[in-house]
């Protein structure tokens, strides 16, 4: 089945690297700090995952194309306010607040409706519209890195401002969903999620890769030039993470659809802690910096490429909305001071203990998906004892989700 949407451009924060760059080197705004330069940038995700009851609402009472429009609105508003902030708490408001509200009702909405349209190439389908994450963070970082040196911060975000007007609104005419159809559930919050392992466990896997993702995808600018290389290295570096978003996140999708959506989304998660611990770490030079960016950018995305199909693999498609519900509002705490924790460890012993703190968090990360692994296999012979053994058997079988031959089973899950 075709899918009508295309993907709605939320992405402009990953110029906040950029941005962030720029504030810490020329301290724009009297008396303020790292810290909170860095909650800025963790705002900006972390009111998006926090106003997803809203969303949910928005979309139940007025329609998925209201939502997406003010999405679109509050978008622009943010990136245009910024413009003309003259101190710290003006960027609080707009890039932080404003911004953050605004992606989540572009984000939230857009990554409810794709699995509508796909089951059997459902991960290649989320895969390549997610890939539109790494073009614009592409885009983004050349574009404001350029534009910052040339026509200054305040102009740069005029410019964005009026770019993500013209795409999402051209994206939020064109999409649609099959609410009618699928008849997904209305709950935007369902407490009694947070009781099943399940759930649990796929928010265990994005707390932990989250703390370490928002550290990649806003520090590596300000790592280039802490190391010494030019501002314009630094958006070069962004850049290329973001291609390696942008490249890898279809090619995920479609392993994920034929090796099974857990077993990947395990693999590439561990895969970026060894990146970072084997590379990014002895990176003291910009080529080693480069080849780092681009293969941490292939996989280090891999939770938000991937979170929909995994979840939608365990919890079904009925009850996808309200379990997002509990995995945002639970994802709110790491988005928010992911980058201010990395900042003061920097502060208090320098960029190796940040680093290495980054790699532990995708192997804890990796961790909880082989947990889960290990229960969607147990459920999988769960059902498979309805038809051939008796009611006490399958007890048996519910309750012992984990064992650790399970970890290990070669089974595409």
């Amino acid at each position: 089945m075709g899918c009508p949407k295309p993907e709605v451009d939320v992405d402009v924060h990953q110029a906040w690297g950029i941005f962030l760059s720029h504030y810490l080197a020329e301290s724009t705004f009297a008396g303020a700090t790292q810290f909170e330069y860095a909650l800025i940038g963790g705002l900006s995700i972390s009111q998006s995952l926090l106003i997803s009851p809203v969303v949910a609402k928005s979309n139940r009472y007025l329609s998925t194309r209201s939502t997406l429009l003010i999405g679109t609105v509050l978008v622009f508003v943010a990136l245009f306010g910024a413009s003309y902030s003259t101190k710290i708490w003006h960027l609080f408001l707009t890039q932080g607040v404003c911004f953050g509200w605004g992606m989540g009702f572009l984000y939230i909405t857009a990554t409810a409706v794709l699995p509508q349209w796909f089951s059997r190439r459902r991960s290649l389908a989320l895969g390549a519209a997610s890939s539109g994450a790494g073009i614009g963070g592409l885009a983004y970082n050349l574009g404001a890195g350029v534009a910052a040196e040339s026509i200054g911060l305040k102009w740069t975000y005029r410019v964005l401002a009026f770019c993500t007007l013209a795409v999402n609104l051209t994206c939020s005419l064109f999409l649609k969903d099959r609410n009618k159809i699928i008849g997904p559930s209305q709950r935007s919050f369902d407490h009694r999620e947070l009781v099943r392992v399940e759930v649990i466990l796929v928010i265990a896997w994005g707390f932990f890769t989250e703390l370490g993702y928002i550290v990649l995808l806003y520090s590596l600018p300000h790592y280039a030039t802490s190391i010494g290389l030019t501002q314009q290295q630094g958006s070069v570096i962004g850049a290329l993470f973001n291609a390696g978003l942008a490249i890898a996140r279809p090619i995920i999708g479609h392993c994920s659809d034929k090796l099974g959506r857990i077993n990947v989304a395990t693999l590439m998660t561990a895969l970026c802690g060894v990146f970072c611990l084997a590379l990014w770490a002895p990176a003291k030079g910009y080529a080693l910096l480069l080849v780092f960016a681009f293969l941490s950018g292939t996989v280090a995305g891999t939770f938000w490429g991937t979170m929909a199909p995994v979840t939608a693999e365990v919890v079904g498609l009925k009850r996808l909305p309200s379990t997002f519900g509990i995995i945002f509002l639970a994802l709110v705490l790491p988005t928010t001071f992911a980058e201010p924790i990395a900042l003061q460890i920097v502060a208090a012993s320098g960029y190796l203990s940040s680093q290495i703190f980054v790699g532990c968090m995708f192997f804890l990360g990796a961790t909880s998906t082989l947990f889960l692994r290990s229960w969607k296999i147990s459920d999988i012979e769960s059902k498979a004892l309805v038809e051939h053994e008796t009611a006490y058997s399958r007890q048996q079988g519910q309750r012992s989700w984990f064992a650790v031959q399970r970890l290990f089973n070669v089974r595409r899950v």
